[in-house]
């Protein structure tokens, strides 16, 4: 099987350790161990040396019960059984699409997205058909172009919500509209909900599995709960033909998660709201930053983003993205992601949760790299 170069991800390994500002990271600002246990109102010394003890077997094939009740408190009417916890969020998309789609199949997948969404299935052989998301549109889903892309043998519709990069959410009207079309091809609605879970308002995040009952979600513990090392992702849906198929899959890639990622994992879940309260001033004063920024720099311009934790911002210089990117860490030290890891120009991802400062004086240098070229 021949699968094409993981752009973003590749960016990333070749020059994040080279950042002095890494406006490329897209989880909110991390937690230590020592962070997360305090949170939890409990002592890091007495809690870390308690584990000493701590067989590190296989464990919970399919999570423990902790984890599986705390992913369910993510959700509306979502029990246990309907929960697969994964590698992380990219090995619970891989996991979807590897065991839902065959060659014979087509499949359509919004863009710009993480991705796995559309390379995944092309190396399997199936048609991916790109629903383009749109500046005008606020970067929501066109329904009439999605309605002229499904067919009979639609076998999954993609969607990222929020979306990654440009840090749109998809109303819920919409979200029931996307439902319908899928409803009326049979097809399976996939949507990658990792950025999922911190609204502007304090309110509740609709999921997909809210809306549809063929709707399967995938979240993790990196992007909105700072706790990437865990590598705790997951798979939900209503469907059990989803459910079955993926456990039938998961036996060849992965047999179980990690004891400790589950056991951290479950702290942080039961912790959430106080996570969430956190993670939300972060989130809401960088927003700020990053709109003040823009608008006072005429250079730039971007559909303001209202949820996740990242913004696709349009720059006004003739120069492919990946090469001002290059410039941009070379002389001034600071990380982007170029637009063409997402199949766009003229355009830069900047993840803006990390903290303030690096925020704001990699802007700065951003407007200064502008100014002189």
């Amino acid at each position: 099987m021949k699968i094409k170069t993981f752009k973003v991800e590749q960016w990333m390994n070749d020059y994040e350790n080279d950042a002095i500002y890494n406006l490329g990271e897209t989880c909110i600002d991390s937690m230590t161990l020592g962070e997360l246990i305090e949170l939890s109102g409990q002592e890091p010394e007495k809690y870390l040396t308690a584990l000493k003890d701590k067989r590190i077997t296989y464990g919970h094939i399919y999570g423990s019960p902790e984890l599986l009740d705390g992913i369910s408190g993510l959700y509306k009417n979502i029990v246990p059984a309907q929960i697969i916890p994964t590698h992380g969020a990219i090995g619970a998309n891989h996991q979807v699409i590897i065991s839902m789609i065959e060659p014979k199949d087509n499949m359509v997948s919004v863009m710009p997205t993480y991705q796995q969404h559309y390379s995944i299935p092309e190396s399997i052989g199936a048609e991916v058909r790109a629903l383009q998301l749109k500046p005008e549109n606020n970067f929501i889903p066109d329904l009439d172009l999605l309605r002229s892309l499904v067919d009979k043998n639609t076998k999954m519709i993609t969607i990222n919500n929020p979306n990654n990069p440009t840090g749109s959410l998809i109303p819920e009207d919409v979200m029931k509209e996307i439902a319908e079309i899928a409803k009326s091809v049979d097809a399976y609605v996939l949507s990658d909900e990792v950025y999922r879970g911190i609204s502007e308002d304090g309110s509740y995040m609709p999921s997909i599995t809210d809306i549809y009952e063929k709707g399967i979600s995938v979240g993790s513990m990196s992007k909105i709960f700072s706790l990437a090392g865990l590598r705790m992702g997951w798979i939900v849906s209503k469907s059990m033909e989803v459910i079955d198929a993926c456990r039938n899959r998961r036996d060849y890639d992965t047999i179980s998660c990690g004891q400790l990622d589950d056991l951290f994992a479950s702290l942080a879940l039961a912790n959430k709201e106080k996570i969430f309260e956190r993670n939300s001033k972060i989130l809401l004063k960088n927003r700020e930053i990053l709109d003040e920024w823009v608008q006072e720099t005429p250079e730039v311009s971007y559909v303001r983003p209202v949820a996740g934790t990242t913004a696709l911002v349009y720059y006004d210089k003739d120069m492919p993205s990946y090469d001002l990117c290059i410039k941009l860490i070379k002389e001034k030290g600071v990380l982007f992601t170029p637009g063409s890891c997402f199949e766009m120009e003229g355009c830069v991802r900047i993840g803006y949760a990390f903290d303030s400062k690096t925020l704001r004086t990699g802007l700065d240098k951003f407007t200064e790299l502008l100014r002189e070229i």
